[in-house]
This record gives C-alpha cells, structure tokens and sequence, in this order.
C-alpha cells in the first residue's frame, strides 16, 4: 500500500502548477503589483525624475532607496484589502465609513488622475514627434484612442497579459545607462549617503519625488487589480470567505509588491542616475518634461541613448493611460455602486467603462488649451498630497479593523511601515504648500 500511496504522489496530471518550469510559476506570481509599479513611472514621473537628475546630479539618488520599504509596504495594504474582502479601497471604505468621506475623496482622485492623464499624453505626443516628426497633437489622439478601445474591447485576464509585457518597455531607461559615462564614487555617495538642503527648491524636489511614488491612484489599481484576481478565476476566493488560499496568496502578493515596487524604483534610479551623468554634468538643468529629456539627451549622450529614452516615454504612457483611467474608474464605480471590471463587456458596465472614455478624453481635450506642463504636475501633486493623507489613514484603520478584514489583520511590520508612510505624506503635504511660493 506505501508504494501505491508513493506512485500516485509521483503521476500527476499534465498541466499541474509542479509541471511548470520555475520561470513560468515565477511569471505567474507577478501581476497587480508589477504593473502598479510599472505605471508609477509613468512620463510625468520620467518628468519628475529627470528634472532631479538635471537639477541635483547624483544627489537625489538616496530618495529611491529611502523611499523604497515605505511605498511597498502601503502597496501589500491595498493589495490585502482587495484580496481579502473581494473589494476594492472605495467599496470598503463605502461599506464600513461614511459617503461624505468617501465622495470628496474619489471627486479629488478623478480631477488628479484626468490632469495626470493629459500631461501623460502630451509627453507621449511629443515623444512620437521626436522619433518620426509630425504634428504632436494627432498622436496624442491616435494614443488616447488606442487605449481606451484596448480597455473596453479586451477582458482584463488578456488585458493584464499586455500590461505586463508593456512593463519590457521601462527596461529602454536601463539600457540607457550602459551608453553614458557614469562617475560611479559619486552615484554610490548619492544614493548611500542622503543630502537635502532645507531650502524650498531642495524641499519641492523632494516632496515631487516622494508624491510621485506613492499615490492614490496608485492604492485604488492595486486593490482593484486583486478584486479582478478574485472574479476572473472560479477557484479563487476573497481570504475571508477562503482562508485556507491565505498562505498561497499572502506570498504571491509579497513577492508581486516587493518585486513590481523594486522594478519601479530601480527605473527611477536609472533615469535619475542617467539625467546626472549627462544632463546635470553638461549644465542642461532646466528640464520641464520627459520629451525635454530625451531632446537634450541626443546631442551629449548620442542619438540611440535618445531614441530609447523617447521609446520609453511611449511605453511607459500605455501602460500608465490604463491605471490612471481604470483607477477613477473604480473608485467613482464602487462609490456609486456600479457594476464594474475590465473582464465584464462594455455593454455590463456602461458606467464603469464610460468613466474611463471621459476622463481619458478629458485629458485629450486639455491638451488642446494652453496647458502649462509645470502647472499641471504641480497642481496633481497638490491634489494627491490632499487626498492621499487622509486616505491613508483610512486604509491604515481599516486593515487594523477585524470588522473588516476579519483575521488578516496588519502584521506589527506594517503596521509600523504603513503609519511611517502616512506620516511621511503628511508632513510632504504640509511642506508642500509651505513651500509653495518659493
């Protein structure tokens, strides 16, 4: 009987997850959270990154590592709200807290997400421009287009598939590196040993940077893209109704967050690191968008470094148009109490899908005004600095909150990191606007 229990452990069925190759099971770990870290660097944080690198050398370097266990750890929070209750951050917090909590919340994330959305597509227009000339504003359309058929035509089990593979794309500001001379005593200085000067200008870059990395568009993604997890698989439960999938999937959503936020932050190293060595060492520190990036990295770091920098900037902005847009989207879906989802057909979720149509064309139609680029950063920094503090506390609460996450409760680490975090954006609020002026 032992040699029949031990023979039928050995045969399994073809296609079970042991039959995988190791990197195939590893791919399949990655999801939310790669493509949330991917989209963080997005061509207005390329913008934000560049203008560091161009303004303060390798001294902004340290900001990456710094940064880094804080922005994970609110990351695995939303991703656990999702997972655990089937819902995403508005629906709980519609569900367990008041609308008039909610409702400011969600209005301020969609006027961020639709200004980010036009400054992304302008980047993305004048990148087009700087590869194969033309007129910037028809790209933009082409590109506005593009997106939001993609996000209503496909269902988000195939759609995520293109996502990650979009990610490829941010590796063009990796490569870029190799091309460029580097004075690596001075990058390790910067990135280990952390240097801020308390003057507005140092603070404002800071604070951009911090603002850029951890966002609320960001949480809503993350936690949304776990929902969609849940109801695109049969077999796969929200952690309260299946605890027994806990083990499995707590370690797919550590290893998915801390890997997609490394992936973000290691690109935003690279862009940093590159605009030094080039940009900063040349006395080109006056950068406004990612395009300016790329156009002045042709004549000091060579025609293929700016061609794929440029490349990037494309890249990157279909894989950010979707989280920005698909963020609003479930955020005012869940508020309103809409069917929503990507993997559901236009036709069952018209508001859902219609919030993403009107945010991504409002974000078109800004890009035929007088649209300040600087402005516009500014004012989504303002914006989700407003809106993140008090969401943050909201989510920190109501992962401490049994009612609602029943036995997946926060762990002491983050809870430790994820009120650090908090405190950290409202203090980048509050010198926000001190700075304001200056």
């Amino acid at each position: 009987m032992r040699r029949k229990k031990n023979l039928a452990q050995i045969i399994r069925k073809p296609g079970t997850p042991r039959d995988e190759p190791p990197p195939r099971r590893f791919l399949k770990m990655l999801g939310p959270g790669l493509v949330t870290g991917a989209s963080d660097d997005d061509p207005s944080g390329i913008a934000t990154y560049s203008q560091a690198g161009a303004q303060y050398g390798y001294g902004m370097l340290w900001t990456m590592l710094f940064v880094y266990p804080l922005m994970t750890s609110i990351q695995e929070i939303s991703a656990r709200i999702g997972r655990v209750t089937g819902q995403g951050i508005a629906g709980n917090i519609r569900r367990h807290y008041s609308v008039w909590l909610l409702h400011p919340m969600v209005f301020l994330l969609l006027v961020a997400n639709t200004i980010n959305l036009a400054a992304d597509l302008s980047a993305m227009g004048a990148a087009v421009k700087l590869l194969i000339g033309g007129p910037a504003l028809l790209y933009v359309v082409v590109l506005a287009g593009v997106s939001v058929v993609l996000q209503i035509r496909i269902p988000y089990s195939r759609y995520a598939k293109i996502l990650r593979w979009l990610c490829l794309s941010l590796f063009a500001y990796v490569a870029t590196v190799f091309m460029v001379k580097i004075d690596w005593g001075e990058a390790m200085a910067g990135t280990f040993v952390p240097n801020l000067a308390m003057d507005g200008k140092s603070l404002t870059m800071f604070i951009a940077v911090l603002g850029t990395t951890i966002s609320p568009y960001l949480f809503f993604w993350q936690a949304a893209g776990e929902v969609e997890e849940v109801n695109s698989k049969k077999e796969v439960k929200p952690l309260k109704q299946a605890p027994e999938q806990a083990p499995k999937e707590t370690k797919r959503i550590v290893w998915d967050t801390y890997l997609g936020m490394a992936f973000s932050n290691i690109v935003a190293f690279f862009i940093i690191l590159t605009t030094a060595a080039t940009l900063h060492q040349n006395g080109k520190t006056e950068i406004e968008t990612a395009a300016q990036a790329a156009e002045a990295l042709r004549p000091v770091a060579g025609p293929l470094a700016f061609f794929l920098f440029a490349v990037g900037i494309v890249g990157t902005g279909m894989l950010a148009l979707p989280v920005l847009a698909g963020s609003a989207a479930y955020a005012v879906g869940e508020a309103l109490r809409w069917p929503i989802g990507l993997e559901r057909k236009a036709k069952e979720a018209k508001g859902f899908y219609a919030v993403i149509a009107i945010a991504t064309l409002l974000g078109l139609a800004l890009n035929f005004t007088p649209m300040d680029p600087i402005k516009a950063l500014i004012w989504t920094a303002v914006i989700n600095g407003v809106t993140a503090v008090p969401l943050m506390v909201v989510m920190m609460l109501m992962t401490m909150n049994r009612k609602v996450m029943g036995q997946f409760t926060l762990s002491r680490y983050l809870l430790v990191t994820g009120w650090l975090a908090t405190a950290l954006m409202a203090a980048a609020t509050v010198g926000l606007f001190w700075t304001w002026g200056e």
